[in-house]
């Protein structure tokens, strides 16, 4: 554990930059344990999907994203019904904050991107990230998942995403060919896992952390890893599977039910080894998944390369800085007055109280610098 946080350490403010940065923190968020704390996440989530936390969305307006959208009281209506996934013993004023936080962060990201569709369940991804993160950080995130490891779910017709959940069976196949059998002649389907796949197990499992370590390991792997966890997750109870019923009912009773002690480390290092035994390119041999395209797959190379070409933040930092200094040294025609007057004052303030020095180091240390900073100026 030292020694992991000692890596993720000097990988985020060293400058180290591109393939060592994104290669140290892709292990450090699947290997055992994960990225151990939510300090910890809240700063390595946004370097696996390639987020500039200097350069974040504005906090949305109630009236902007709410006003006329088509998706507004189905939102509503789902976070209405979410309470469970807040932590017990949450006051319910704070509770009903991020609520309202949770439903402007989802009109907004679909607001800002129209070719998204909104489906149930993705306020339990938005939420996950907004309990650990706050409201700014998870509309960055959101709109990078949105348009890459989300994208298939988000499409007008869950076509793309029955195609996905068709992969389960092919994983089976080439893993336990008789419980394969079994599950096809029971024609139990895949529909069980739809609410595994769609909210990453959010949904299922009551365990914050739980949640948490599965958000660590999706973030750090390849859209269709959540689909290889679900079939981790049937084959770990196999036995059960088997000894059940052969009939459709029993056999999805049975799944849909999700044991809340799974051997979570040891799934995910099965998951792992099967997507490089049994690759997604290798499965699509079936005809099932056959002439369909997964926009998650096919931008992932993309997606990838974007990661690799980060700049280490101390070189964001200076970016900042330099942004912030030339706002200042700016005519003061060329600004509006009540604007250039906060700014200097707000300047003059910080560096009276903290010092250039220190205000650099609050930068690092703070987790909430960026988003305060950003609120000043």
């Amino acid at each position: 554990k030292k020694q992991k946080l000692l890596d993720i350490h000097q990988a985020l403010y060293s400058l180290c930059t591109g393939y060592l940065l994104n290669s140290t923190l892709r292990r450090a968020a699947v290997s055992e344990g994960g990225l151990l704390t939510d300090g910890i996440r809240r700063k390595v989530w946004s370097k696996l999907l390639s987020i500039n936390v200097y350069n974040l969305p504005a906090k949305p307006c109630k009236q902007d994203v709410r006003e006329d959208h088509k998706d507004y009281r189905q939102v509503v209506l789902d976070v209405r019904r979410s309470m469970r996934r807040f932590p017990k013993g949450m006051c319910v004023d704070e509770r009903e904050v991020l609520q309202e936080q949770l439903i402007d962060i989802i009109l907004d990201v679909l607001r800002r991107n129209p070719q998204l569709h909104y489906y149930q369940g993705y306020h339990d991804i938005v939420v996950t990230f907004l309990l650990v993160v706050g409201e700014r950080m998870t509309i960055a995130i959101m709109e990078k998942l949105s348009n890459h490891h989300l994208r298939d779910f988000m499409d007008p017709t869950m076509d793309s995403t029955k195609h996905i959940l068709n992969y389960l069976m092919p994983i089976l196949e080439q893993v336990d060919r008789e419980l394969h059998d079994f599950m096809i002649r029971s024609e139990v389907g895949t529909i069980f896992a739809l609410s595994w796949l769609i909210t990453w197990y959010g949904y299922v499992l009551s365990d914050f952390r739980h949640v948490l370590r599965l958000y660590d390991f999706f973030l750090a792997s390849h859209p269709l890893m959540a689909i290889y966890f679900a079939a981790v997750t049937v084959l770990y109870r196999q036995k059960e599977v088997k000894s059940s019923e052969c009939d459709m009912a029993s056999v999805h009773h049975l799944l849909s039910q999700m044991p809340q002690d799974l051997p979570y480390e040891a799934l995910i290092g099965r998951a792992q080894s099967l997507f490089i035994s049994c690759p997604p390119s290798l499965l699509t041999q079936s005809a099932a998944l056959q002439l369909h395209n997964i926009i998650a797959i096919s931008t992932f190379t993309d997606f990838q390369t974007s990661t690799l070409r980060q700049r280490p933040d101390s070189v964001l930092r200076q970016q900042l800085h330099k942004r912030h200094e030339n706002q200042l040294t700016l005519p003061m025609s060329t600004q509006p007055a009540s604007t250039n007057q906060l700014i200097k004052m707000a300047v003059w303030g910080l560096s009276a109280t903290l010092g250039a020095a220190a205000l650099a180091v609050a930068q690092i240390a703070i987790d909430w610098a960026p988003e305060f900073l950003s609120q000043l100026f």
